[in-house]
């Protein structure tokens, strides 16, 4: 009797030490981050489905898209497609490839981040998916070949076989439809037809943008902005910058250097269109639109562009 006890004891202590180091099926035993601060974001693994083989059209025949929806764009070896906003919401992930390229195009509706990954890792190719777990509000993506957790905004892995490997971050751009259709009249869009019963005319974060409510908590270091403020991110060489959208003028070039690098900066708040170069190549440079929020718990040290700096260094370049 005292034996089975002593078992029953042992198991149950297993599965207790086992559940504290897993969440959802993933391993967290190294992770790189408060275990405790890894929440559930309510949808269980997958069941925010990550699209993994999307099917694009020519722009005259997207018409489920209106004027001001928000699009993500990929330009590669002369091809040029969109992810609607619409789309994003319900996917958060399309697995995608052009040419030689693989990527994936990510999407977090709670912190308003669209950024691009390149999905080779170690020479192999891999697809994302959406993990259902969430690090200071910010989705974290998990690979389907060693089921790594991803931090989107932090650019790495943060758990299991890949932990520590770093994501490369690939230039995209964000504009209005009416925008992109005018700025790349042969480019091509996802469909509405992903073959997943949604409703991609409606969002399920209706009022999410404009109110001061934050689903998931986040440590609040800076105050500089409101919560929901939108900044442009722009990080190099491991220092990060925000830039206050209100600064701009549309038309207006900024000149900046961010790690070591000078970068042009030019942003149209109408088109909801940012252009980011180096100054010396003109070649793209990642960045990223986000809420203050999200930026400063990834960023707690990050430099602020404000209102002053802005005029003293508009056309210096």
């Amino acid at each position: 009797m005292r034996a089975r006890v002593t078992i029953v004891l042992i198991l149950f202590l297993a599965i207790s030490a086992w559940s504290q180091t897993s969440k959802k099926g993933f391993d967290l035993e190294n992770a790189t981050i408060p275990i405790e601060d890894i929440k559930d974001g309510g949808p269980p693994k997958d069941g925010i489905p990550a699209i993994a083989e999307a099917t694009f059209l020519p722009i005259s025949q997207a018409t489920y898209l209106k004027a001001g929806d928000l699009v993500m764009s990929v330009s590669y070896a002369g091809t040029t497609r969109a992810y609607p906003i619409r789309i994003l919401n319900h996917h958060e992930i399309v697995n995608d490839q052009i040419e030689d390229l693989a990527f994936s195009v990510t999407y977090c509706p709670l912190c308003g981040t669209g950024m691009v990954f390149d999905r080779t890792i170690e020479g192999e190719i891999t697809s994302f998916g959406v993990s259902g777990l969430l690090y200071q509000s910010d989705v974290l993506l998990y690979d389907r070949a060693t089921e790594s957790l991803w931090s989107q905004l932090m650019l790495k892995s943060i758990s299991g076989e890949r932990v520590g490997h770093s994501l490369r971050w690939l230039p995209s751009e964000f504009m209005t439809w009416s925008s992109w259709k005018e700025l790349y009249p042969d480019g091509e869009v996802i469909s509405d037809k992903t073959g997943y019963r949604r409703n991609y005319k409606r969002t399920p974060y209706k009022g999410y943008e404009t109110s001061d409510d934050v689903y998931f908590p986040v440590p609040f270091y800076r105050k500089d902005l409101g919560i929901k403020d939108w900044i442009l991110g722009v990080e190099i060489n491991g220092e990060s910058t925000a830039y206050d959208l209100r600064l701009f003028e549309s038309g207006r070039v900024y000149g900046d250097a961010v790690g070591g690098q000078s970068i042009k900066i030019q942003y149209d708040p109408q088109s909801r269109y940012a252009s980011v170069t180096d100054a010396k190549s003109g070649e793209a440079v990642s960045h990223v639109f986000a809420f203050w929020f999200a930026w400063q718990a990834f960023h707690p040290d990050t430099r602020l562009l404000s209102s002053k700096e802005a005029v003293e260094r508009k056309d210096d370049l």
